[in-house]
């Protein structure tokens, strides 16, 4: 199939003015990372600026709670500690204390259900209490995004609607938020698939959608949308000139003695897929910035903080850094120690990154959330 330009999309080439921020997929790791990177852009008077934050995977789980908070935020840096820490860090930090792939995987495996049907339940009971898509913000747009296993094309969840431009979009979904970044964080091979039950009647009629049969319509198959753009870049990018990129993501190990069976290797080959995939993808984001084609700012856990060339950026040596990106992408329960400098580091580099490349002294103090243990 020739490529096309989505034609409910802007063109990429006329970006509208405003500012978008992607939070990438990783799991446990990428949410608590990205949890820092939110600290530091309410302390600098950012966040409440931006116009849409598009997220998947680990991103999505801290997206969620960033969403439900929103109303309530006062956006003032001074309140950090007051407001943004109690409604947005520590129900995070809640979730990242209890691993829930293992205990969901064994009861999908002896019990009647999906594994994803159990991480729903665990991030409902501990997150989002029954809130549904309708309970997102207007302003900014959240947009949680999944890959349609059935079209082979993202599926995005927001306040207005949910859709796949293959297949159709549903208007005002009242599907519940747990859900939604269920599909999003449902890491292949174990976590994947989630599945929506939906009434086709439900779909805005169109009869220019390829996929409008019935088939496609009530029963759409998902998977983890970092399969599709593991740094939540489709959406943001073809709509706003200016991005914030905070990526989360781990890096593929050479492996001396790759497996030779079917299974371990076909999963292996998958991981180069999905590797080179983000490897380009994060290549448009920085040639982007440096063509000034957009604005904006890319940053990452595998960075060295010395390439932004600070003199004051804060205290962390790569070999550190480096030890903290390989934390295993898991739904896995992290110690206190782990989460504040994950959240440190996160803080830590989109400070150097906004510096360096959007405002010199964004407002805040520059230091670390957990100065006792650095990173």
């Amino acid at each position: 199939m020739p490529v096309e330009t989505i034609s409910t999309d802007p063109s990429e080439n006329h970006p509208t003015t405003g500012t978008a921020l992607c939070l990438s997929g990783g799991g446990y790791r990428a949410m608590v990372f990205h949890t820092g990177v939110l600290w530091k852009l309410y302390e600098a008077g950012l966040l409440g600026k931006v116009d849409r934050i598009s997220s998947v995977s680990g991103g999505s789980i801290a997206a969620g709670v960033l969403a439900l908070a929103w109303k309530t935020l006062s956006f003032d840096p001074k309140r950090t500690r007051s407001d943004f820490v109690p409604q947005v860090v520590e129900p995070i930090r809640r979730l990242a204390s209890k691993t829930i792939d293992v205990k969901s995987v064994l009861l999908g495996v002896l019990l009647p259900g999906r594994v994803s049907d159990r991480i729903v339940s665990a991030y409902d009971s501990v997150l989002f209490k029954g809130a549904t898509l309708q309970d997102l913000p207007d302003h900014p747009r959240f947009v949680i995004n999944a890959t349609n296993v059935n079209s082979g094309a993202l599926w995005r969840f927001m306040k207005p609607y949910m859709r796949d431009y293959r297949v159709g979009e549903v208007k005002k979904p009242k599907l519940a938020l747990s859900k939604a970044v269920v599909a999003s964080s449902a890491f292949p091979p174990v976590l994947s698939p989630c599945e929506l039950r939906l009434d086709p009647k439900d779909f805005t009629p169109d009869d220019t959608r390829e996929l409008k049969e019935e088939r496609y319509r009530s029963h759409v198959v998902l998977t983890d949308g970092g399969v599709y753009d593991n740094l939540g870049l489709e959406t943001a990018w073809k709509k706003y000139r200016t991005v914030f990129v905070s990526d989360g993501g781990g890096k593929l190990e050479a492996e001396d003695s790759p497996k030779a069976d079917w299974a371990r290797h076909s999963y292996r080959v998958l991981n180069l897929v999905d590797n080179q995939v983000r490897a380009l993808r994060k290549r448009q984001v920085v040639d982007s910035f440096k063509s000034g084609a957009r604005s904006g700012a890319y940053w990452g856990i595998r960075t060295n903080i010395a390439d932004y060339g600070l003199a004051d950026a804060l205290p962390c040596p790569a070999d550190r850094t480096m030890e903290l990106a390989t934390t295993p992408t898991r739904l896995k329960a992290m110690d206190d120690k782990l989460q504040e400098q994950l959240i440190n580091w996160g803080y830590a580099v989109c400070d150097a990154a906004i510096r360096s490349h959007v405002t010199p002294s964004p407002r805040g103090e520059i230091a670390f959330p957990y100065p006792n243990v650095g990173v």
